[in-house]
Protein backbone atom coordinates (compact mmCIF):
# COMPACT_ATOMS: atom_id res chain seq x y z
CA UNK A 1 0.00 0.00 0.00
CA UNK A 2 1.54 2.93 -1.15
CA UNK A 3 2.57 5.98 0.98
CA UNK A 4 1.34 3.43 4.37
CA UNK A 5 3.03 2.85 7.80
CA UNK A 6 2.16 -0.99 7.67
CA UNK A 7 5.07 -3.07 7.38
CA UNK A 8 6.40 -6.02 9.14
CA UNK A 9 8.83 -5.66 11.61
CA UNK A 10 10.89 -7.87 14.00
CA UNK A 11 7.60 -9.34 15.18
CA UNK A 12 4.57 -9.13 13.09
CA UNK A 13 2.92 -6.24 10.49
CA UNK A 14 3.28 -2.62 12.65
CA UNK A 15 1.73 0.60 11.80
CA UNK A 16 -0.64 3.52 12.13
CA UNK A 17 -3.71 2.36 13.66
CA UNK A 18 -5.94 4.54 11.29
CA UNK A 19 -4.20 2.76 8.54
CA UNK A 20 -4.65 -0.13 9.79
CA UNK A 21 -8.02 -0.40 11.04
CA UNK A 22 -10.82 -1.40 8.20
CA UNK A 23 -9.62 -2.55 4.76
CA UNK A 24 -6.17 -2.42 5.05
CA UNK A 25 -6.80 -5.07 8.07
CA UNK A 26 -9.05 -7.03 5.97
CA UNK A 27 -6.86 -7.26 2.85
CA UNK A 28 -3.65 -8.59 5.17
CA UNK A 29 -6.04 -11.13 6.48
CA UNK A 30 -7.05 -12.01 3.12
CA UNK A 31 -3.85 -12.34 2.26
CA UNK A 32 -2.92 -14.29 4.92
CA UNK A 33 -5.49 -16.98 4.50
CA UNK A 34 -4.44 -16.91 0.19
CA UNK A 35 -0.97 -17.82 1.77
CA UNK A 36 -2.55 -20.50 4.49
CA UNK A 37 -4.11 -21.80 1.39
CA UNK A 38 -1.36 -22.00 -1.03
CA UNK A 39 0.49 -23.85 1.59
CA UNK A 40 -2.03 -26.62 2.22
CA UNK A 41 -2.94 -24.94 6.30
CA UNK A 42 -6.37 -24.15 6.15
CA UNK A 43 -6.30 -25.76 9.91
CA UNK A 44 -9.77 -27.66 9.52
CA UNK A 45 -11.66 -23.95 8.48
CA UNK A 46 -10.99 -22.17 11.28
CA UNK A 47 -9.07 -19.25 12.30
CA UNK A 48 -8.46 -17.90 15.88
CA UNK A 49 -8.62 -14.22 16.86
CA UNK A 50 -7.88 -11.86 19.89
CA UNK A 51 -6.09 -8.73 20.61
CA UNK A 52 -4.85 -6.49 23.24
CA UNK A 53 -7.00 -3.86 25.24
CA UNK A 54 -5.52 -0.86 23.29
CA UNK A 55 -8.42 1.45 21.57
CA UNK A 56 -8.31 0.60 17.95
CA UNK A 57 -7.40 -3.72 18.48
CA UNK A 58 -11.52 -4.66 19.25
CA UNK A 59 -12.23 -3.15 15.56
CA UNK A 60 -8.88 -4.14 13.80
CA UNK A 61 -10.19 -8.15 15.28
CA UNK A 62 -13.65 -7.23 13.61
CA UNK A 63 -11.96 -6.63 10.59
CA UNK A 64 -10.06 -9.78 10.63
CA UNK A 65 -13.50 -11.95 11.35
CA UNK A 66 -15.31 -10.25 8.56
CA UNK A 67 -12.16 -11.25 6.06
CA UNK A 68 -11.73 -14.81 7.33
CA UNK A 69 -15.42 -14.92 7.16
CA UNK A 70 -15.47 -13.67 3.56
CA UNK A 71 -13.39 -16.60 2.98
CA UNK A 72 -15.63 -19.40 3.49
CA UNK A 73 -13.65 -19.91 7.14
CA UNK A 74 -14.91 -19.76 10.52
CA UNK A 75 -13.36 -16.95 12.97
CA UNK A 76 -13.15 -17.84 16.56
CA UNK A 77 -12.91 -15.08 19.27
CA UNK A 78 -10.32 -15.87 22.25
CA UNK A 79 -10.95 -12.45 23.61
CA UNK A 80 -7.81 -10.33 25.18
CA UNK A 81 -5.59 -12.64 26.17
CA UNK A 82 -1.81 -12.97 25.85
CA UNK A 83 -0.41 -13.86 22.57
CA UNK A 84 1.27 -17.02 23.52
CA UNK A 85 -1.98 -18.01 25.22
CA UNK A 86 -3.65 -17.57 21.50
CA UNK A 87 -1.11 -19.10 19.81
CA UNK A 88 -1.07 -22.41 22.29
CA UNK A 89 -4.91 -22.64 22.26
CA UNK A 90 -4.50 -22.27 18.30
CA UNK A 91 -2.15 -24.84 17.51
CA UNK A 92 -3.79 -27.60 20.34
CA UNK A 93 -6.76 -26.66 17.45
CA UNK A 94 -4.21 -27.19 14.76
CA UNK A 95 -5.80 -23.70 13.65
CA UNK A 96 -4.43 -20.59 12.14
CA UNK A 97 -4.52 -17.35 14.64
CA UNK A 98 -3.87 -13.56 14.42
CA UNK A 99 -3.07 -11.52 17.51
CA UNK A 100 -4.14 -7.68 17.12
CA UNK A 101 -1.43 -6.30 18.75
CA UNK A 102 1.34 -3.01 18.65
CA UNK A 103 2.73 -4.83 21.65
CA UNK A 104 5.31 -1.86 23.72
CA UNK A 105 4.61 0.73 20.81
CA UNK A 106 2.82 4.07 21.23
CA UNK A 107 -0.93 3.54 21.47
CA UNK A 108 -1.95 5.48 18.60
CA UNK A 109 -0.23 2.44 16.76
CA UNK A 110 -1.17 -1.41 16.07
CA UNK A 111 -0.68 -4.82 14.72
CA UNK A 112 -1.42 -7.78 13.66
CA UNK A 113 0.70 -11.23 14.60
CA UNK A 114 0.32 -14.22 12.23
CA UNK A 115 0.31 -17.37 13.58
CA UNK A 116 0.06 -21.12 11.06
CA UNK A 117 -1.01 -24.22 12.51
CA UNK A 118 2.20 -25.34 12.73
CA UNK A 119 3.50 -21.53 14.60
CA UNK A 120 4.68 -18.38 14.49
CA UNK A 121 5.29 -17.34 10.75
CA UNK A 122 8.87 -17.18 9.34
CA UNK A 123 10.31 -13.91 6.86
CA UNK A 124 9.28 -16.47 4.21
CA UNK A 125 6.23 -16.28 5.04
CA UNK A 126 5.93 -12.73 5.67
CA UNK A 127 6.98 -12.86 1.52
CA UNK A 128 4.46 -14.73 0.79
CA UNK A 129 1.57 -12.54 2.70
CA UNK A 130 3.14 -9.84 0.84
CA UNK A 131 2.84 -11.68 -2.65
CA UNK A 132 -0.98 -12.51 -2.18
CA UNK A 133 -1.96 -8.82 -1.05
CA UNK A 134 -4.68 -7.71 -3.05
CA UNK A 135 -6.52 -4.20 -3.51
CA UNK A 136 -9.87 -5.84 -4.07
CA UNK A 137 -12.00 -4.27 -0.98
CA UNK A 138 -13.61 -7.15 1.70
CA UNK A 139 -17.02 -6.01 1.75
CA UNK A 140 -18.62 -5.50 5.39
CA UNK A 141 -21.04 -8.67 6.47
CA UNK A 142 -23.09 -10.04 9.51
CA UNK A 143 -20.09 -12.07 11.78
CA UNK A 144 -20.98 -14.77 13.94
CA UNK A 145 -17.45 -15.54 15.82
CA UNK A 146 -17.15 -19.06 18.34
CA UNK A 147 -16.62 -17.61 21.56
CA UNK A 148 -13.42 -19.28 22.89
CA UNK A 149 -12.23 -16.82 25.23
CA UNK A 150 -12.48 -18.92 28.48
CA UNK A 151 -11.70 -21.97 26.75
CA UNK A 152 -8.05 -20.03 25.62
CA UNK A 153 -7.04 -18.79 29.09
CA UNK A 154 -7.76 -22.19 30.62
CA UNK A 155 -5.70 -23.99 28.95
CA UNK A 156 -2.85 -21.46 29.09
CA UNK A 157 -3.20 -21.81 32.63
CA UNK A 158 -3.04 -25.39 32.74
CA UNK A 159 0.36 -24.99 30.68
CA UNK A 160 1.82 -23.96 33.66
CA UNK A 161 -0.26 -24.92 36.79
CA UNK A 162 2.52 -27.44 37.16
CA UNK A 163 5.68 -25.51 36.29
CA UNK A 164 6.76 -25.03 40.09
CA UNK A 165 6.53 -27.59 43.04
CA UNK A 166 3.19 -26.75 44.94
CA UNK A 167 3.15 -24.23 47.16
CA UNK A 168 6.57 -23.06 45.97
CA UNK A 169 6.17 -19.26 46.62
CA UNK A 170 4.66 -18.94 49.87
CA UNK A 171 5.50 -16.53 52.06
CA UNK A 172 6.54 -14.15 49.00
CA UNK A 173 4.98 -10.98 48.80
CA UNK A 174 4.87 -10.09 44.57
CA UNK A 175 3.54 -6.81 43.42
CA UNK A 176 1.54 -7.32 39.91
CA UNK A 177 1.92 -3.82 38.03
CA UNK A 178 -0.89 -4.68 35.60
CA UNK A 179 -1.74 -1.36 33.77
CA UNK A 180 -2.79 -2.44 30.57
CA UNK A 181 -1.20 -5.36 29.96
CA UNK A 182 -3.77 -8.97 28.85
CA UNK A 183 -1.49 -11.07 31.05
CA UNK A 184 -2.29 -9.10 34.24
CA UNK A 185 -4.84 -11.40 35.41
CA UNK A 186 -3.46 -14.90 34.53
CA UNK A 187 0.05 -13.19 36.30
CA UNK A 188 -2.14 -12.56 39.77
CA UNK A 189 -3.59 -16.11 39.64
CA UNK A 190 -0.78 -18.49 38.88
CA UNK A 191 1.26 -16.43 41.50
CA UNK A 192 -1.31 -17.33 43.74
CA UNK A 193 -1.94 -20.83 42.75
CA UNK A 194 1.90 -21.04 43.91
CA UNK A 195 1.49 -19.86 47.68
CA UNK A 196 2.19 -15.93 46.70
CA UNK A 197 0.73 -13.03 47.97
CA UNK A 198 -0.17 -10.28 45.46
CA UNK A 199 -0.61 -6.83 45.47
CA UNK A 200 -2.60 -5.36 42.06
CA UNK A 201 -0.63 -2.56 41.38
CA UNK A 202 -1.57 0.93 38.57
CA UNK A 203 -4.58 -0.97 36.58
CA UNK A 204 -6.06 0.93 34.17
CA UNK A 205 -9.27 0.86 31.81
CA UNK A 206 -7.49 2.30 29.20
CA UNK A 207 -4.20 1.90 27.36
CA UNK A 208 -0.42 2.79 28.54
CA UNK A 209 2.35 1.60 26.24
CA UNK A 210 5.01 -0.08 28.57
CA UNK A 211 8.47 -1.04 26.73
CA UNK A 212 9.83 -3.61 29.16
CA UNK A 213 13.26 -2.49 27.90
CA UNK A 214 12.76 1.03 28.74
CA UNK A 215 13.57 1.02 31.94
CA UNK A 216 14.07 5.16 32.11
CA UNK A 217 10.42 5.43 30.94
CA UNK A 218 8.18 7.42 33.00
CA UNK A 219 5.26 4.91 32.96
CA UNK A 220 8.16 2.75 34.90
CA UNK A 221 8.87 5.36 37.39
CA UNK A 222 7.04 4.45 40.55
CA UNK A 223 7.44 1.09 40.56
CA UNK A 224 10.61 1.54 43.11
CA UNK A 225 8.41 3.22 45.27
CA UNK A 226 5.94 0.44 45.29
CA UNK A 227 8.08 -2.04 45.94
CA UNK A 228 9.18 0.08 49.19
CA UNK A 229 5.80 1.03 50.26
CA UNK A 230 4.25 -2.44 50.35
CA UNK A 231 7.58 -3.86 51.21
CA UNK A 232 7.34 -6.09 48.02
CA UNK A 233 9.82 -9.43 47.31
CA UNK A 234 9.55 -8.69 44.09
CA UNK A 235 7.43 -6.79 41.55
CA UNK A 236 6.26 -8.57 37.62
CA UNK A 237 4.58 -6.91 35.26
CA UNK A 238 4.59 -7.66 31.06
CA UNK A 239 3.84 -5.95 27.96
CA UNK A 240 0.52 -5.28 26.68
CA UNK A 241 0.02 -8.27 24.79
CA UNK A 242 2.09 -10.59 27.59
CA UNK A 243 5.00 -11.67 25.50
CA UNK A 244 7.46 -9.86 26.81
CA UNK A 245 8.20 -9.92 31.23
CA UNK A 246 9.21 -7.22 33.41
CA UNK A 247 10.77 -7.94 37.17
CA UNK A 248 11.80 -5.85 39.85
CA UNK A 249 13.43 -6.89 42.50
CA UNK A 250 13.14 -6.12 46.31
CA UNK A 251 15.37 -3.24 46.25
CA UNK A 252 13.53 -1.71 43.40
CA UNK A 253 16.35 -2.69 40.30
CA UNK A 254 14.78 -4.24 37.21
CA UNK A 255 16.17 -7.14 36.02
CA UNK A 256 17.42 -6.90 32.27
CA UNK A 257 15.30 -9.22 29.77
CA UNK A 258 18.32 -11.34 28.75
CA UNK A 259 19.00 -12.31 32.58
CA UNK A 260 15.71 -13.30 33.18
CA UNK A 261 15.80 -15.50 29.81
CA UNK A 262 19.05 -16.77 31.03
CA UNK A 263 18.15 -17.64 34.76
CA UNK A 264 14.95 -19.23 33.05
CA UNK A 265 17.37 -21.97 30.27
CA UNK A 266 19.40 -22.69 33.29
CA UNK A 267 16.29 -23.64 35.47
CA UNK A 268 14.37 -25.61 32.37
CA UNK A 269 17.98 -27.07 32.04
CA UNK A 270 18.26 -26.11 28.24
CA UNK A 271 21.59 -27.86 26.51
CA UNK A 272 21.26 -24.79 23.56
CA UNK A 273 20.28 -21.42 23.68
CA UNK A 274 19.18 -19.08 21.07
CA UNK A 275 19.10 -15.60 21.61
CA UNK A 276 19.52 -12.43 19.36
CA UNK A 277 22.80 -10.58 19.52
CA UNK A 278 21.41 -7.94 21.93
CA UNK A 279 21.56 -10.69 24.64
CA UNK A 280 24.11 -10.41 27.54
CA UNK A 281 27.69 -11.92 26.38
CA UNK A 282 27.48 -13.84 30.13
CA UNK A 283 24.92 -16.25 28.30
CA UNK A 284 28.53 -17.95 26.73
CA UNK A 285 30.89 -17.21 30.38
CA UNK A 286 28.05 -19.08 31.93
CA UNK A 287 29.30 -22.53 30.51
CA UNK A 288 25.47 -23.72 30.94
CA UNK A 289 24.91 -24.70 28.18
CA UNK A 290 26.68 -26.70 25.14
CA UNK A 291 25.47 -24.41 22.25
CA UNK A 292 24.85 -20.85 22.32
CA UNK A 293 22.93 -19.47 18.60
CA UNK A 294 23.23 -15.51 18.23
CA UNK A 295 21.04 -14.29 15.43
CA UNK A 296 19.06 -10.99 14.34
CA UNK A 297 16.67 -9.15 16.62
CA UNK A 298 13.51 -10.36 16.02
CA UNK A 299 11.26 -13.73 16.93
CA UNK A 300 11.04 -15.14 13.32
CA UNK A 301 15.10 -15.29 13.58
CA UNK A 302 15.01 -17.29 16.90
CA UNK A 303 12.64 -19.67 15.43
CA UNK A 304 14.28 -20.46 12.62
CA UNK A 305 17.85 -20.87 14.46
CA UNK A 306 15.84 -23.16 17.36
CA UNK A 307 14.80 -25.54 15.22
CA UNK A 308 18.31 -26.95 13.79
CA UNK A 309 19.52 -26.57 17.32
CA UNK A 310 20.48 -29.78 18.91
CA UNK A 311 19.02 -31.27 23.01
CA UNK A 312 16.52 -29.48 24.94
CA UNK A 313 16.34 -26.15 22.80
CA UNK A 314 15.47 -22.87 24.48
CA UNK A 315 15.43 -19.50 22.70
CA UNK A 316 14.28 -15.91 24.55
CA UNK A 317 15.22 -12.04 23.40
CA UNK A 318 17.10 -9.48 25.01
CA UNK A 319 13.49 -8.35 25.98
CA UNK A 320 12.95 -11.80 28.07
CA UNK A 321 10.46 -13.05 25.95
CA UNK A 322 10.85 -16.72 26.18
CA UNK A 323 10.84 -19.71 23.60
CA UNK A 324 10.54 -23.46 24.58
CA UNK A 325 11.56 -25.82 21.72
CA UNK A 326 12.21 -29.61 21.56
CA UNK A 327 13.38 -31.37 24.69
CA UNK A 328 12.87 -29.27 27.56
CA UNK A 329 11.01 -30.84 30.95
CA UNK A 330 10.35 -29.02 34.09
CA UNK A 331 10.37 -31.06 37.58
CA UNK A 332 10.55 -34.04 35.23
CA UNK A 333 7.16 -33.31 33.38
CA UNK A 334 7.86 -32.25 29.00
CA UNK A 335 7.19 -28.92 28.52
CA UNK A 336 5.82 -28.81 25.22
CA UNK A 337 7.15 -26.82 22.60
CA UNK A 338 5.77 -23.11 22.17
CA UNK A 339 8.24 -21.42 19.57
CA UNK A 340 6.63 -18.08 20.53
CA UNK A 341 7.64 -15.44 23.29
CA UNK A 342 6.22 -15.86 26.47
CA UNK A 343 6.40 -13.38 29.61
CA UNK A 344 4.93 -15.44 32.46
CA UNK A 345 7.48 -18.58 31.57
CA UNK A 346 10.47 -16.55 32.84
CA UNK A 347 8.71 -14.76 35.45
CA UNK A 348 7.47 -17.96 37.21
CA UNK A 349 11.15 -19.89 36.33
CA UNK A 350 13.01 -17.02 38.01
CA UNK A 351 11.08 -16.58 41.35
CA UNK A 352 10.45 -20.56 41.90
CA UNK A 353 14.37 -20.48 41.12
CA UNK A 354 14.86 -17.66 43.74
CA UNK A 355 12.56 -19.01 45.91
CA UNK A 356 13.67 -22.50 45.87
CA UNK A 357 17.19 -21.65 46.90
CA UNK A 358 15.69 -19.35 49.42
CA UNK A 359 17.73 -16.37 48.42
CA UNK A 360 16.27 -12.80 46.82
CA UNK A 361 16.37 -12.39 43.43
CA UNK A 362 18.95 -9.65 43.27
CA UNK A 363 21.58 -12.44 44.99
CA UNK A 364 20.35 -14.75 42.28
CA UNK A 365 21.69 -12.37 39.39
CA UNK A 366 24.61 -11.70 41.33
CA UNK A 367 25.33 -14.76 41.33
CA UNK A 368 26.08 -14.69 37.40
CA UNK A 369 28.87 -13.98 35.68
CA UNK A 370 27.11 -10.59 33.91
CA UNK A 371 28.47 -7.41 32.16
CA UNK A 372 26.64 -4.58 33.54
CA UNK A 373 24.55 -3.84 30.57
CA UNK A 374 21.87 -0.99 30.32
CA UNK A 375 19.70 -0.36 27.42
CA UNK A 376 17.26 2.70 26.02
CA UNK A 377 16.27 4.23 22.97
CA UNK A 378 15.52 7.90 21.05
CA UNK A 379 11.97 8.07 19.84
CA UNK A 380 10.25 9.69 16.46
CA UNK A 381 13.60 8.96 14.58
CA UNK A 382 12.79 8.11 10.94
CA UNK A 383 13.82 4.89 9.96
CA UNK A 384 15.89 6.86 6.90
CA UNK A 385 18.02 8.43 9.54
CA UNK A 386 18.70 5.35 11.95
CA UNK A 387 19.73 3.63 8.73
CA UNK A 388 22.01 5.99 6.88
CA UNK A 389 23.60 6.42 10.64
CA UNK A 390 24.40 3.09 10.83
CA UNK A 391 25.05 2.33 7.08
CA UNK A 392 27.77 4.68 7.57
CA UNK A 393 29.51 3.26 10.84
CA UNK A 394 29.43 -0.35 8.70
CA UNK A 395 30.92 1.73 5.46
CA UNK A 396 33.26 4.51 6.89
CA UNK A 397 35.77 2.72 8.93
CA UNK A 398 37.31 6.40 9.57
CA UNK A 399 33.70 7.87 10.45
CA UNK A 400 33.42 5.04 13.10
CA UNK A 401 36.72 5.50 14.46
CA UNK A 402 36.61 8.74 14.91
CA UNK A 403 33.12 8.69 16.39
CA UNK A 404 34.36 6.45 18.79
CA UNK A 405 37.68 7.48 19.89
CA UNK A 406 37.13 8.25 23.09
CA UNK A 407 36.80 4.48 23.64
CA UNK A 408 38.54 2.88 20.74
CA UNK A 409 37.47 0.57 18.68
CA UNK A 410 38.98 -3.46 19.70
CA UNK A 411 35.67 -5.57 17.45
CA UNK A 412 32.82 -5.33 15.68
CA UNK A 413 29.66 -7.30 14.84
CA UNK A 414 27.30 -7.01 11.93
CA UNK A 415 24.44 -9.49 12.92
CA UNK A 416 22.23 -6.59 13.17
CA UNK A 417 22.73 -3.08 13.23
CA UNK A 418 26.58 -2.14 14.69
CA UNK A 419 28.02 -3.42 17.84
CA UNK A 420 31.39 -2.08 18.81
CA UNK A 421 33.66 -3.88 21.34
CA UNK A 422 35.59 -1.00 22.68
CA UNK A 423 39.22 -1.01 23.65
CA UNK A 424 38.29 -1.37 27.28
CA UNK A 425 36.45 -4.65 26.75
CA UNK A 426 32.82 -2.65 26.75
CA UNK A 427 30.51 -2.88 24.04
CA UNK A 428 27.97 -0.45 22.39
CA UNK A 429 25.47 -1.45 20.43
CA UNK A 430 23.12 0.99 17.97
CA UNK A 431 20.69 -0.58 15.54
CA UNK A 432 17.49 0.86 14.68
CA UNK A 433 13.94 -0.48 16.01
CA UNK A 434 12.11 -3.18 13.18
CA UNK A 435 8.60 -1.85 14.53
CA UNK A 436 8.87 1.84 15.59
CA UNK A 437 10.16 5.36 14.47
CA UNK A 438 13.55 4.59 17.20
CA UNK A 439 16.92 4.25 17.48
CA UNK A 440 18.67 1.93 19.76
CA UNK A 441 21.53 2.17 22.01
CA UNK A 442 22.72 -1.15 24.13
CA UNK A 443 25.37 -1.27 26.19
CA UNK A 444 27.71 -3.28 28.53
CA UNK A 445 30.19 -2.22 30.98
CA UNK A 446 32.77 -3.63 33.55
CA UNK A 447 30.62 -1.69 35.91
CA UNK A 448 27.30 0.05 36.41
CA UNK A 449 28.95 3.52 36.48
CA UNK A 450 30.77 2.43 33.23
CA UNK A 451 27.66 1.18 31.66
CA UNK A 452 25.56 3.95 32.55
CA UNK A 453 28.21 6.49 31.02
CA UNK A 454 28.72 4.59 28.04
CA UNK A 455 24.53 4.86 26.97
CA UNK A 456 24.30 8.52 27.96
CA UNK A 457 27.38 8.53 25.65
CA UNK A 458 25.75 6.24 22.57
CA UNK A 459 22.43 8.24 22.98
CA UNK A 460 23.87 11.78 22.68
CA UNK A 461 26.05 10.94 19.76
CA UNK A 462 22.85 9.49 17.97
CA UNK A 463 20.86 12.07 19.19
CA UNK A 464 23.84 14.20 17.52
CA UNK A 465 24.12 12.32 14.20
CA UNK A 466 20.78 11.70 13.20
CA UNK A 467 19.16 15.25 13.46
Amino acid sequence: MPGSSLKFGTSGLRGLASELEGQAARRYTSAFLKHLAALGQDGGGRVFVAGDFRPSSAAIAQDCAVAIDAAGLQPVDCGAIPTPALALHAMAAGCAAIMVTGSHIPADRNGLKFYLPSGEISKEDEAGIMAALADDAVADRAVTSQDEAAAAYERYFRRYAGLLPESRLTGWRIGVFEHSTVARDMLGQLLRHFGAETVSLGRIDGFVPVDTEAFGDAVLAPLGGWVREHGLDALVSADGDGDRPLLMDRHGDFVRGDVLGLITARYLGARSVVTPVTSNSGIERSGAFSRVVRTRVGSPYVVAAMADAPGAVIGFEANGGTLVGQGVSAGGVALPPLATRDAVLPLLCVLGLAAGKDMPIDALVRALPLQHALADRLQDVPSDKSARFIERLGSDAAYAADLFAPHGIAGLSQIDGMQFQTSSGDMVHFRASGNAPELRCYVEGSTPDVARELLAWGLEVAAREVS
